[in-house]
């Protein structure tokens, strides 16, 4: 009997252990299809003249969007506007979900409610991601390099190609995003960003060293930066695990002739 048990719980363990690799399997295969979405140029522009013109103005807020996007930005690839339309209604939700009462309501239906909440955040992801996507077609048509200018033929065509193209970008990556949290490992919107700020790793480390190598960048500079890093990461651990154990006691109750003792537990 007790090697029928032991069989059992090995058979138990080794499914979810099988399970678990399919999961991890399938996520890596979602951000293998991101990765290579975002190597897919936007249909009409010239490559060479965007590389240059994202050169010149890769600094500030640019240059960290290109970084939450995987490199996609600067190559105006079609996950272009990554998953920053849906973070931006994601966080306009939540804030009146916590004003209007009648969504205050549907964000205590439970399951329910926390399905229409996520349909009314796609709802603003697409109006968003338009809005977005027209804006930056609008931009690109009055780039130009050198007198060479970005877009090969200007007009209605390229901007409702481009925009349409970005937009199904967007909504693709929060379905995939949403494929990962369901089927795979982890939240799936938070994997998609990881895995961008990751695959840029290598190009900032090698830019830092190069600006160590050129003095640009003093070597106690970069020493106090990578201290700073490590304590704030390590703080930001501390919180999210710390908790605070609150006692509750539970009086005396008859059960059957005798009398259970005080118990006690922690929320």
């Amino acid at each position: 009997m007790a090697l029928s048990n032991a069989g059992v719980a090995s058979l138990a363990g080794a499914g979810r252990l099988t399970e678990l690799r399919q999961r991890i399997f399938f996520v890596i295969m979602v951000l293998v299809v991101y990765r290579i979405g975002t190597f897919i140029p936007l249909p009409g522009i010239d490559v060479d003249v965007m590389r240059t013109l994202f050169t010149q103005h890769s600094g500030g807020i640019l240059g960290m969007m290109n970084m939450f996007s995987g490199g996609a930005l600067s190559r105006m690839s079609l996950f272009a506007l990554g998953v920053m339309p849906y973070i931006s209604a994601s966080i306009i939700v939540q804030l009146l979900s916590s004003v209007l009462p009648s969504l205050e309501r549907i964000k205590k239906e439970g399951e329910a409610g926390r399905r229409k909440i996520t349909q009314y955040t796609r709802y603003g992801t697409l109006a968003l991601g338009l809005v977005q996507a027209l804006g930056v077609s609008i931009a690109l048509q009055g780039q130009s390099v050198g007198g060479q200018s970005l877009v090969y033929t200007p007009g209605f065509g390229f901007l409702f190609v481009a925009t349409m193209t970005l937009l199904t970008g967007t909504m693709l990556l929060v379905w995939l995003g949403e494929q990962i949290t369901e089927r795979g490992v982890g939240n799936g919107i938070s994997l998609i960003i990881f895995a961008g700020i990751v695959a840029g790793l290598p190009t900032a480390i090698g830019g830092t060293a190069e600006l160590v190598r050129t003095g640009e960048l003093g070597l106690i500079t970069l020493l106090i930066l990578a201290v700073l890093i490590v304590a704030v990461t390590a703080f930001v651990v501390f919180v999210e695990r710390g908790q605070r154990r609150i006692t509750v006691n539970y009086a005396r109750r008859q059960q059957g002739r005798g009398m259970s003792g005080q118990q006690s537990s922690h929320l």
